[in-house]
Parts: C-alpha cells; sequence; structure tokens
C-alpha cells in the first residue's frame, strides 16, 4: 500500500504516544482516521487537533474504548461506521498497550490480569472486530504492535516483566500465525508485525492511571517497598538510599523515559508508516530492538544468562550499532 490517500484506518491507543503521532502522520498522507482510547479526553483532543490540520476530504474522530472489552470494540466499530459512512477499513493499527503485572509469583493478580487482557486480548479482540472489515476491502492491511519484550522477556536483571512479556509474545505469534492464515484465506489482505525498542512515549503514565497508582512523587511506603524490590538487582537504587531520594530516582526515571529516549514517537509511527507502505512484515523500532532481535536469534540459550549475554563483545556491537545509526541521523539532517 504505497499510499494511504482516501484511505481509512482504525487506530487503537489513538490518544497519546505512537498512536497519537500514527494517526497525525495518516490524516497528513490524507488517510481518514477513527482512533479510540481508554482516556476519552486524550482521543478528543487528538482527534480535535488532528481534523483542523486535515486536508480536504480527509475525517478524524475519536472515540472512547476498552480494547479489552470485546463488547466496546464492536460499538467503537459501529460508530465509525456510520461516522465515517463507509463498510470496510483499509488499516487496522492494533496499538493500545500499558506496563505493570511485573510478577506472576508474589505480584497482585488484579494488575497481572489487566494488563494481559489490554496487551494480548486487546490485540485479538481487535482483528476478531475488524479483521472482517478488512476482508470487506480492495487492500486490508492489519498491524500488530508487539515489544522488544516480545522477543526478550525481561526488563533486564532484577526486572522481571511477566505480563507484558507474555501478552507481547503472544502478540508476536498470533501476527506470525495470521501470515499464512491470510495468505490462503484473503490473500488482499496482509498482516504486519511491530516491535519497538525504547519509544519516548507516556506509557508509564498510563500505566499508573489504568492500575489506579500514584505517581512517582506521592508514592506511600508499600508502593516505595514495591520499587525497592523491583529495581534493587538493577543497581539504581543505592543501599541505603532514603524515602525521599527512591521518590526523586523515580519520578527522573519517569522524566527520562519518555524525554530521553532514543527514538521519538513521531520517529517511531514514521517507520512504521514507512513500514507499511514498503510491505515489509516486521517492523523493528530502535537500535536495541535490532541488537537484541539479533543476540537472541544468535544465541538463545543464554539469553537469560546476563553475564554471557551481555559480555564484552555484544556491548561493542551494539555501542558500533548506535553510533552509525546517530551519524547516519545526524548526516540526513544536515542535508
Amino acid at each position: 500500500m504505497d499510499s494511504f490517500t482516501g484511505k481509512l484506518a482504525v487506530v487503537t491507543g489513538g490518544g497519546s504516544g505512537m498512536g497519537r503521532e500514527l494517526v497525525s502522520q495518516l490524516a497528513t498522507a490524507g488517510c481518514s482516521v477513527a482512533a479510540c482510547d481508554l482516556n476519552p479526553d486524550t482521543v478528543a483532543e487528538t482527534a480535535v487537533s488532528t481534523q483542523a490540520e486535515a486536508g480536504s476530504g480527509v475525517l478524524v474522530t475519536g472515540h472512547a474504548c476498552d480494547v479489552a472489552d470485546e463488547a466496546q470494540l464492536l460499538r467503537f466499530r459501529d460508530e465509525l461506521l456510520e461516522a465515517h459512512a463507509r463498510d470496510h477499513v483499509n488499516l487496522v493499527f492494533a496499538n493500545a498497550g500499558v506496563g505493570g503485572g511485573s510478577s506472576f509469583v508474589d505480584g497482585d493478580r488484579a494488575e497481572w490480569e489487566r494488563t494481559f487482557a489490554i496487551d494480548w486480548q486487546g490485540v485479538y479482540y481487535t482483528a476478531r472486530v475488524f479483521v472482517p472489515l478488512l476482508v470487506a476491502s480492495d487492500e486490508g492491511i492489519l498491524v500488530n504492535t508487539s515489544s522488544v519484550n516480545g522477543l526478550w522477556a525481561t526488563l533486564g536483571p532484577g526486572m522481571p516483566n511477566t505480563a507484558y512479556s507474555a501478552a507481547k509474545f503472544a502478540v508476536r505469534g498470533f501476527t506470525e500465525a495470521l501470515i499464512e492464515d491470510l495468505r490462503v484465506h484473503a490473500p488482499h489482505v496482509r498482516v504486519a508485525l511491530v516491535l519497538p525498542g525504547h519509544v519516548g512515549t507516556g506509557i508509564m503514565a498510563n500505566t499508573r492511571r489504568v492500575h489506579g497508582q500514584p505517581g512517582p512523587e506521592d508514592v506511600g511506603p508499600a508502593e516505595l517497598a514495591e520499587a525497592r524490590a523491583v529495581l534493587g538487582g538493577s543497581g539504581l537504587v543505592p543501599e541505603g538510599a532514603s524515602d525521599e531520594e527512591l521518590r526523586q530516582l523515580l519520578t527522573r526515571l519517569d522524566n527520562d523515559f519518555k524525554d530521553k529516549a532514543p527514538v521519538t514517537a513521531a520517529q517511531a509511527a514514521t517507520i512504521i508508516l514507512d513500514g507499511v507502505r514498503s510491505g515489509t512484515w516486521r517492523i523493528l523500532i530502535g537500535q536495541d530492538a535490532a541488537w537484541l532481535d539479533r543476540l537472541v536469534r544468535a544465541r538463545p540459550e543464554v539469553a537469560y544468562d546476563y553475564e554471557e549475554f551481555f559480555n564484552e563483545a555484544a556491548v561493542a556491537e551494539y555501542t558500533s550499532a548506535a553510533q552509525a545509526a546517530a551519524a547516519q541521523a545526524a548526516a540526513a539532517q544536515a542535508t
């Protein structure tokens, strides 16, 4: 699909981050968009601001929807078909996601299952609801967002990430399984898998909102104890750090995750749409994703033996690749 002009796209999680940027860039390319988000205020603002800058013939609508609830996705489908006066869609970006549920062993079960429901069932239900509308089109593309944690199921030493990783592995497997299924039963529809590394989005703040958790500056004793446990093996928390020092660290990590990411949400959306245009089915975002992909596939048996996995040669390879990418980006910007 080398042109989005006149097409209709569905974007879940369109109220912020990569979803918001996908909405904006699709509309700029002449594509009408129906975006949904768990947060009705942010998706409404996305729709209004994008519509204001859209060209003639482009319609952008915002809808409140919890993708973990199939009934809400069905309502979203009916709303967008009526609003856009269409009987099909051309692109579906199953982008909505949330963090949480780090430990299966001693974490909160409700948080674990809520995270898994949004990150896996949200993608599954989105496909169930919208693939028939892609099949009804002349040309359709389903784009599912997994994660670097769909390649490597941890955040590193001392930092389990089980609900999110399990869901993102499920998204990856489901998407790859659809390749042949669609090839046989709907050859005019294809599927693409997005594997982002560290992208500067508001997922941390959105995660707290979904799970009803306070911001880092307001965390209480129980949350601080959990943070110490999660971060204890990472070396980020100095021995004997006070509660206030830990709050400051959490605030800095929160801000740095978005503001100092190697890839912005806008850059990630551009990479995704370029991948859709080119016809690739596997879209890696960021040098960290590319690096982990190579390492895990080359040496899967040591993927969780951190000392061996992140040996001197591997770190040197990553550093070299990151420097080359930075130089290439600087050269492109200069021209």
